[in-house]
């Protein structure tokens, strides 16, 4: 069951706590070793391609118009195939399902190295956005299924740390193999998915998902829904950072300081959140947040007008109210699913978390390009606390 306790004749707790109640480290479980392993190689070779496929598509010819267009591509096939991944696990189990997941999203990668052009490249994209749907959703269910319901946080925690690490170093790493002319070094490495293959038996030995009966997709979808909100506007506002501050800061010395605080911040509370959300819920912690993530963005709006140095004290700051809400509204999406409902729960909180990142990085364009970036992120930072309601709502049990 979700959040069950994995125990031993006699009761006690094998591998999360002893028999005297003393806490161990969650690594001491085999699944979630596996899960973490299977999560770094995923988003290993989805950050590798994130950043640098759009630079390699401009190499080809492309225009720097279009060379967004691999991206789109990948995004949106990504957030379609999310919200079947519930139907295809309950069809053909969870195994089979990531399995295959896995190598559509690491197997196509060495083909980027035969041409570099818009049209293969968004080829390519389709199928392996279509396995980083199904990772995204089957990884997230996984994270609140490894541990006991009371370390449901730290184990949600880790698994976001997984997903953080390689999102510091293979984001640049990919960009820099681009520019350096290594495309076949970086079509390979972006592979790394298939190298998690022999951990999905541990997956599936170690854990079981609920069948949902009594609740359907549906019903758990929409008690996922208030939390995925909260979410999509924090994404949207990342989105936002992410895209336009470089083009703000085209020296690219403080946009790029400014993106690695807001990306170290943003791993550490997103690592860190779910202890205590454990300990304390999130009734208080999801708001606090939330409030966190608007003055960081307010800050980065002052500093782009007043100095640098508040820039990167923004980012800081934002990363850290981003990394938390990340954590805090996949705790609580689980929570409110309940018994049944975890992988639609996290089709929807995955689906928001895209789309939101996608829509910043769109919209939030078309707003600056009327007001001005520094007030753009105000605007965005009202929107922020105007959230503040939802995430009450979504806290109350």
């Amino acid at each position: 069951m979700l959040g069950r306790r994995a125990t031993e004749p006699g009761g006690e707790v094998s591998g999360v706590a002893g028999t005297a109640g003393v806490r161990t480290s969650l690594w001491r479980l085999p699944a979630m070793r596996a899960l973490i392993g299977a999560t770094a190689l995923g988003f290993a070779s989805y950050c590798l391609t994130l950043a640098s496929l759009p630079a390699y598509a401009v190499a080809g010819g492309a225009s720097a118009e279009t060379a967004g267009v691999v991206t789109a591509v990948f995004l949106v096939v990504t957030i379609a195939v999310q919200s079947v991944v519930p139907a295809l696990t309950a069809r053909y189990g969870l195994g089979p399902v990531l399995a295959v997941g896995l190598v559509a999203l690491g197997a196509p990668s060495p083909l980027y190295a035969v041409d570099d052009g818009l049209a293969w490249l968004s080829a390519i994209a389709v199928v392996r956005g279509a396995g980083f749907g199904v990772l995204t959703v089957l990884g997230a269910t996984l994270a609140a299924q490894v541990a006991p319901l009371e370390r449901r946080g730290e184990a949600i925690g880790l698994y976001g740390l997984a997903i953080a690490v390689p999102n510091l170093v293979a984001v640049p790493a990919g960009v820099a193999l681009v520019l350096d002319g290594h495309v076949a070094w970086l079509a390979w490495l972006a592979a790394s998915p298939v190298l998690a293959l022999p951990l999905v038996p541990m997956l599936v030995r170690s854990v079981r998902l609920e069948s949902t009966a009594g609740r359907s997709t549906r019903a758990a979808a929409l008690a996922a829904l208030a939390p995925s909100m909260v979410l999509l506007v924090v994404t949207l506002a990342g989105g936002g950072l992410q895209t336009f501050l470089p083009i703000e800061r085209p020296d690219g010395a403080v946009a790029t300081a400014a993106l690695l605080l807001f990306g170290i911040t943003g791993a550490v509370t997103r690592w860190r959140a779910g202890l205590l959300a454990d300990r304390l819920g999130t009734r208080l912690l999801m708001p606090l947040a939330l409030v966190v993530n608007a003055a960081g963005l307010a800050v980065v709006a002052v500093g782009l007008v007043a100095g640098d140095a508040w820039v990167l004290a923004g980012a800081a700051v934002f990363g850290a109210g981003f990394g938390a809400v990340q954590n805090l509204t996949l705790v609580t999406a689980f929570t409110r699913a309940g018994e049944g409902g975890a992988t639609a729960a996290s089709a929807m909180w995955n689906a928001s978390f895209d789309a939101g990142t996608a829509a910043g990085a769109l919209a939030l364009g078309v707003v600056a390009a009327g007001l001005g970036l520094p007030w753009t992120y105000v605007v965005v930072s009202v929107v922020l606390v105007a959230t503040l309601p939802v995430a009450l709502v979504a806290t109350r049990r």
